[in-house]
This record gives structure tokens, sequence and C-alpha cells, in this order.
């Protein structure tokens, strides 16, 4: 069992797949992002192994993120894998992804044991779309989302909030996927990692967000969970869900049961924090599992009480210098 020193359960493992992606978010990274070399990431079986000695110590959900996870050309492998561990010791496995590959996979990850699938989709306006990822990919998006529907998946919408860009067209995209029975969650945006432009300048509250919502619709508080940090509301008029995660504004810490693995195996305890532990180093050692254990056991007792997450006035350095692509979503 993994508890860290506050007697927090770790429960939920996000593992980050791959660093790269086929999208290019302006809050996300620049545009001539460098890349891992392939030497220092995780192989299919290191992936694999570090999943099972995870769920071995009690984590229940496993979220396979990235980057953009399925541009991994083995990552379809991991899931199957992954999936034939449903039921003896894992709830679940789930996957984040940008949908730009979702139309050719999505069968594939039902039939895996895949139920629940994370879209990231900030707008449905093709211009805003094109200048938001730096790509012309909507209508793949789109696609994606549609045969992940028609395979059965259950699909939530990941949408981050930015002021001056897509604030306008918020409620219009939250009724839209509700009409379509997709749940929305609402994300404000992180400070992680150099980007090509000042995220002061589009950060946007999900109080203020929630308190236009309001005069326009009923929100009631809801005690759905999904083992993240979102808190949901139902919303009346809709008939559909409403998550809101809020890094900056409500933190959301003291329930934490996380913990992310990125691509290269680096244990980062929290998503805002520095600390991290190298298990890429003892899962090669050959030492069999007993140095893999050790430094699952060491991120317990460096896992900080809350991070440290600020956007506080315009040119600030961000609160971590890696990216989101590389900590993994």
């Amino acid at each position: 069992m993994l508890v860290d020193t506050f007697q927090r359960r770790i429960t939920y493992l996000r593992l980050s797949v791959t660093d790269r992606c086929d999208l290019r978010c302006t809050y996300c990274m620049p545009e001539k992002m460098r890349f891992l070399p392939k030497a220092e990431v995780l192989t299919l079986e290191e992936l694999h192994r570090l999943a099972t000695a995870f769920i071995a110590h009690g984590v229940r959900r496993i979220r396979l993120t990235g980057g953009e996870p399925l541009v991994r050309r083995d990552m379809m492998d991991l899931v199957r894998a992954l999936g034939r561990q449903i039921g003896t010791g894992l709830d679940e496995v789930t996957l984040t992804t940008n949908g730009t590959q979702l139309a050719q996979h999505a069968d594939a990850l039902a039939a895996a044991g895949v139920m629940r699938v994370n879209v990231s989709l900030d707008t449905r306006d093709r211009a805003l779309f094109a200048e938001l990822t730096r790509r012309d990919a909507l209508d793949k998006v789109m696609e994606g989302i549609a045969a992940a529907k028609a395979a059965g998946l259950e699909v939530k919408l990941n949408t981050v909030a930015l002021k001056g860009r897509n604030e306008d067209e918020l409620p219009d995209l939250i009724a839209w996927a509700h009409s379509e029975g997709h749940s929305v969650t609402l994300i404000e945006a992180m400070p992680l990692g150099e980007v090509d432009e000042d995220r002061f300048d589009h950060f946007l509250s999900l109080e203020t967000v929630r308190a236009r919502l309001e005069e326009r619709w009923t929100l009631t508080s809801s005690d759905h969970r999904t083992g993240g940090p979102a808190r949901y509301f139902d919303v009346a008029e809709t008939g559909g869900r409403l998550g809101l995660i809020t890094p900056l504004t409500q933190n959301f810490c003291e329930g934490c049961n996380r913990v992310r693995v990125t691509t290269t195996g680096q244990l980062y305890p929290c998503l805002g924090g520095g600390e991290r532990v190298d298990l890429r180093a003892a899962l090669r050692e050959g030492d069999g599992d007993g140095a893999l254990q050790a430094a699952m056991q060491r991120a317990m007792a460096i896992k900080p009480l809350r991070h440290s997450f600020a956007i506080d006035g315009p040119g600030e350095a961000p609160s971590q210098p890696r990216h989101m692509s590389v900590t993994g979503g």
C-alpha cells in the first residue's frame, strides 16, 4: 500500500506513455517543442512492469496520458495488457487524448476494456481551434469523439477556460456536449513550462465562469466522483454534468490520491511540485522489484501537502519548468 506522510492513500496512477504530441496548444508548449530521444523513454515492457507494481501496491485506477498517447505505435498493446488486469486488483483503465487519433482506435480501446476517455476540446470553432492548437485538426477531433460514442465509450470533454479566447463560447460548448450525452470538465490554465505567450493574459478564474453560468442555468452540487480533482455539478436545464478543476482559485490537494509517472520513469508525487523519484533507474538496476518498491515508498515520504501553482501577474515564470506533456496530463 502507498500512503504518504499526511495519511493520504494513493489509489490513482497517471502514467505518461510519450511526451510527443501532434498538436501544439499555445498554453501547453512552444511551437518548436524539443521532444525526448527514444532511449530515454520507457519501453512497453517497462511501462507494464511499472503499472503492475502500482496495482500490487493498491492502485485501482490507471489513466494513460501523454503528450498524445495514441501517437505511440505500441500503445494499444499496453492498453490490452492492462485491460486484462481489470477485476484482479485494477478497477479501470482510462485515457486522456486530444482526439486526433481516436477515430481509428475507439473500437480497439473499447474491446480492450477501456470504458471512459477524456478528450481535450477547447472550442468547436475551426479558426479558433487552429489558433489555439496551431493545427487545422478540428474535423479529426470531432470524428474521434463521434467514433468513441459509437464504440460505447463514455466521453468527457476537458476544456481549458481562456480569457478573451473561448470564454464566451463555454455555455454553447457545454450545451452541445450535454446534448450528445457527454460530460464536460472546465480547467484553469496551469503554469507548467515555458510557452510562447504570457499565461497571465488569458488566465480565467473558474469562480468567475461558474457565476456566469449560474446566471443562465441551475447548477446543483453533485456527489459524483471519478478519482480525480474535479468538483461536479448537475445542470438542470441541460440534464448533463459539469466538472470544475480549480488548481489556482480553489486548491484541491487535501484529498489527493494521485501520483504521476513521466514517460522517462520519473515519479512526481505532485503535479505542481518539483519533488521526484527516478523509477527508471530502479527498473533498470536488475534487482528484481526490490529497488522499484523502495523507490515508490521514497516518493510517499516526499509527497507535499499541496502544490504551489500561481499566476499572479504578467511576465511570471512558470511554477514548474517542465511542460504538461512531459509530466502527463
